[in-house]
């Protein structure tokens, strides 16, 4: 039983932080080490580095940044676009060090399904902002961000104290990214087809024909 529930203990360490990481880095390292730092969870040796309070401050600091980018409409969308390089990465990279030194090919295993995961949370955050950038209120970002900034601290320290409820959850998570992502793409398709309409109307030269 013990072996049982230590794999489940690893398991929702794993996959939480690439979730998390995939809707918000920052959050997500600035959460794990404060948690660590204050003795509610004793971190994997790839882990601990995470709670050196030089990678504490630069996350916190990063968070401050993104806390007010990721609430003003098209800058939060050009945050995602550039944080696909970084969070998807960082995702997996820390789904294999919550593993701990087990064994190599554990910890590639990790490492992929955790990119996959961090892939699919920043492919959901990233395609549902393009769709809310369509309103022309900024109280729907607000209302988005926090959200995630929430579930993201919420996430990590669930997947600590109460990993059995954790992976249920991110189950459901899965199950609901899986139906809603292709209809998150139309959306998103739809969105950028109207920009692009949008230049076309107000460049008149493209709508006359060239010269015979």
């Amino acid at each position: 039983m013990d072996a049982l529930d230590q794999i489940t203990t690893t398991l929702a360490l794993s996959m939480g932080l690439a979730w998390a990481s995939g809707i918000n880095l920052y959050a997500t390292l600035f959460t794990l080490g404060y948690l660590a730092n204050t003795g509610n969870i004793d971190l994997p040796p790839d882990l601990q580095i995470v709670a050196n309070p030089m990678v504490m401050g630069a996350a916190g600091l990063m968070y401050c940044v993104e806390f007010f980018a990721d609430k003003t409409p098209g800058i939060d969308t050009g945050w995602d676009a550039i944080h696909t390089f970084i969070r998807i990465p960082a995702g997996a990279m820390l789904a294999a060090g919550a593993i701990g030194d087990l064994n190599p090919a554990v910890e590639l295993a990790a490492a992929i399904m955790g990119g996959s995961l961090a892939a699919g949370s920043h492919a959901t955050k990233a395609g549902s902002r393009v769709m809310i950038n369509a309103s022309p209120e900024p109280f729907s970002n607000w209302v988005a961000s926090i959200s995630e900034d929430v579930a993201v601290i919420t996430g990590v320290w669930a997947c600590i104290n109460h990993p059995v409820l954790f992976l249920i959850a991110l189950a459901g998570f899965i199950v609901l990214m899986t139906w809603l992502l292709p209809k998150i793409w139309v959306g998103v398709k739809r969105v950028f087809g109207f920009i692009l309409n949008l230049f076309r109307a107000d460049n008149p030269a493209t709508d006359q024909s060239p010269p015979q």
